[in-house]
């Protein structure tokens, strides 16, 4: 028998992150979530409450514990890595940060972007920026990404991993809200707004990430790494599957030159290469295989009217 791993998760009481804990549970590992109490994690697991921004309240609640695998779901700013560094360096075998595309978000690159093209040890690191500012966070949100990958590549002794997470799909739980903002576009025949050149973007769906963290927390290798099913979707894929429920909707886009588009709508293209996962052994499925159940997932949880029953 293997040996139980002690498995720290913070965050991660929702969507994505609550099916890695039922995984990493069902797999027999001792998990401790920590969070600041806003719900509670799935039964089993061992919940910590503490604000991740409070380094008093962390060590405090963190006491002497050590950790073979952190899942960190909810870095999102260098001064939180910087803090994640400093309390618990010494006592974590491996450190699994789960980052997002948005890193790339300087790439325009019709080829699919690698994790050689950005690499974090080259990222400036700016801790003294607004990022306690929530509306700063949000604007920033890619940067804050990249330089917390950058804070845990200069970590000496951390073993680190930056899980590149593609747009996530499906899920009865979905609480983003971005396919049914088609959906309900689309039920009531409103214009869709778009850039005027709109790129494919890669996806995932919300139970192949769990796997993904899953696995990423199992293995050896370090430094960033891209999460994405394989093949690329663009806004008329997911109109066109969407639409497939709602017969007596229409959908109209209407490109737009400057100003706000609409979710899953881009600009520029920044699809990423999965090639360095798949080599390491994970199998990802495949985005327009998949997508049908997504959009069936999200449209029974948004109950949108007009939808089959």
């Amino acid at each position: 028998m293997t040996k139980a791993r002690e498995v720290l998760v913070i965050g991660g009481n929702r969507y994505f992150g609550r099916r890695l804990i039922e995984r990493l549970l069902a797999a027999g590992d001792r998990v401790t979530v920590l969070n600041r109490g806003s719900a509670p994690p799935p039964p089993g697991a061992v919940r910590l409450i503490a604000d991740r921004d409070d380094e008093d309240a962390l060590r405090a609640a963190l006491g002497e514990r050590a950790f073979d695998v952190v899942v960190d779901q909810v870095c999102y700013t260098p001064r939180q890595a910087d803090l994640a560094v400093r309390v618990l360096a010494g006592r974590v075998g491996r450190y699994v940060m789960t980052s997002t595309v948005e890193v790339y978000e300087y790439e325009d690159s019709i080829a699919p972007v690698r994790e050689s093209d950005l690499d974090p040890r080259t990222v400036a690191v700016d801790l003294e920026l607004p990022w306690q500012d929530p509306e700063f966070l949000e604007a920033h949100y890619g940067e804050g990404k990249r330089q917390a990958e950058a804070v845990f590549a200069a970590a000496p002794g951390l073993p680190y991993v930056a899980v590149r997470v593609a747009h996530v799909l499906g899920g009865a739980d979905d609480f983003t809200g971005r396919l049914a903002h088609y959906a309900d576009r689309i039920s009531a025949g409103e214009p869709i707004a778009v850039p005027e050149a709109n790129h494919p973007a890669t996806y995932i769906h919300v139970e192949e990430i769990a796997d993904f963290l899953f696995w990423a927390a199992g293995q050896d290798f370090t430094g960033p790494v891209n999460a994405a099913s394989h093949g690329r979707l663009t806004t008329d894929d997911l109109c066109a599957e969407l639409a497939v429920h709602l017969p007596h909707g229409k959908t109209v886009f209407q490109e737009v030159k400057v100003g706000a588009v609409s979710p899953f709508s881009f600009r520029r293209s920044y699809g990423m290469d999965n090639s360095r996962a798949v080599e390491l052994g994970f199998r990802f499925g495949n985005a327009r295989q998949w997508l049908p159940r997504a959009v069936t997932e999200t449209l029974a949880a948004a109950k949108t009217p007009g939808k089959d029953h």
